[in-house]
């Protein structure tokens, strides 16, 4: 997966945006309001931070080389992945946990303006 296929699939999602809080090289890609992928894309590896529940971050990163503890973020709720070691289909089915799993601790009524019950 390629840096701009990784931005692209993060803001395939209802009201994802991209933003910059830290650094302009720091993509932040959060759904109203709440962080659920971060990545400096122009960066050799291209690595991505994912929120994961935290009994599948466990098993995830015993399974994957590539998937380590979140880097300068909560380990116990975030993975980074260097991206080229893993399988597309395994990357795209872990950025939409992460964005559901924030979409999860959102309130009822934002949760369903986003069709995500």
């Amino acid at each position: 997966m390629t840096p701009a296929e990784l931005r692209a699939l993060c803001l395939e999602f209802n009201a994802a945006v991209e933003e910059f809080p830290f650094t302009p090289e720091t993509s932040v890609f959060k759904v109203l309001g709440k962080v659920f992928a971060l990545s400096a894309l122009d960066a050799e590896p291209l690595k991505v931070n994912l929120k994961c529940d935290p009994e599948e971050a466990l098993r995830l990163r015993a399974e994957h080389a590539a998937i380590a503890p979140g880097w300068h973020m909560n380990k116990r709720h975030w993975n980074t992945l260097t991206v080229a070691e893993l399988p597309d289909v395994l990357v795209r089915e872990l950025v939409e946990d992460s964005y559901d799993l924030v979409v999860a601790g959102l309130p009822k009524a934002e949760r369903l303006r986003l069709d995500r019950p």
